[in-house]
């Protein structure tokens, strides 16, 4: 199955619109196109209608947030959900401070997601409308661990079924639920953690993959969390000694514009629960 995913939108090329953080749009533009879509950057709330208009999906990050940015989130979500277009949230450093957490909670109440996606301090807090981080990093109390994993799906479920998207929880064990079927996948490598963006690149890529796939959105978020991770395996199995967080980081966007349907096939690592 996330053969197909991955199939879909090399065959498909779906153009997604990201409102990201500046930290890392370069990268995200690049997984985009790696992963075989098109991105468009745009957040002037004077064209984001217009652009979000000639997408196929949306992809809402509010790493780096600031009030002109979320006005421009907010008309080019409600546009995208009059157009009935997939669009995803990612909810960076929910919980850090007042403004992330009241922007998440409005664009939660004025907006349709179909996918939400983030680390478990943030969705805790998309959860309960308050929260602590670390930065922009989960907080050490709730890493998703074996021990706790029932405890996280049955959470993950339960969040997804009453806002009614797919959430997609990701960090050493990625969970992906839409409420009924949950998908936990163990790709990936602690490495991963060095670099800035790779949740946000992930969240990019998630677009591109619901707009490719409209009958099978867990399905298409599940695949573009597991060839994520699958890519960061790849990539740090090319690094040499002398190599750091700089070359890991466009190694693992490499790794995505190589990837296969049948590596991904092969390599995604899951169980279902």
């Amino acid at each position: 199955m996330f053969k197909d995913m991955l199939e879909n939108v090399r065959k498909k090329c779906p153009l997604i619109h990201n409102i990201t953080n500046y930290v890392t749009v370069n990268d995200c533009a690049n997984i985009v196109l790696a992963c075989g879509a098109s991105p468009i950057m745009a957040d002037d709330k004077d064209e984001v209608a217009d652009i979000t208009a000639i997408c196929t999906g949306l992809n809402i990050n509010i790493g780096t947030l600031n009030s002109r940015t979320i006005a421009s989130m907010l008309i080019a979500g409600k546009r995208a959900n009059e157009l009935n277009h997939p669009v995803v949230l990612d909810p960076v450093g929910a919980g850090a401070s007042k403004l992330r957490t009241d922007t998440a909670m409005q664009l939660l109440k004025e907006v349709k997601f179909s996918v939400i996606r983030g680390n478990i301090s943030e969705i805790k807090t998309l959860a309960s409308g308050s929260g602590t981080t670390k930065g922009v990093d989960a907080d050490v109390a709730d890493k998703v661990t074996e021990e706790n994993l029932d405890e996280v799906v049955a959470f993950a479920k339960a969040f997804a079924e009453k806002i009614g998207a797919i959430i997609a929880i990701t960090g050493s064990i990625d969970v992906v639920t839409d409420g009924k079927k949950a998908y936990c996948i163990r790709n990936g490598h602690p490495m991963m953690s060095s670099i800035t963006g790779t949740g946000c690149q992930l969240s990019a890529m998630t677009a591109a993959f619901i707009a490719a796939n409209p009958e099978h959105p867990l399905e298409a978020a599940a695949a573009a969390v597991s060839a994520m991770g699958y890519a960061g395996e790849v990539a740090y199995n090319r690094l040499s000694e002398m190599d750091g967080n700089a070359t890991y980081r466009n190694y693992i966007i490499d790794a995505i514009y190589n990837m296969t349907p049948d590596m991904l096939e092969e390599g995604a690592k899951y169980e279902m629960r």
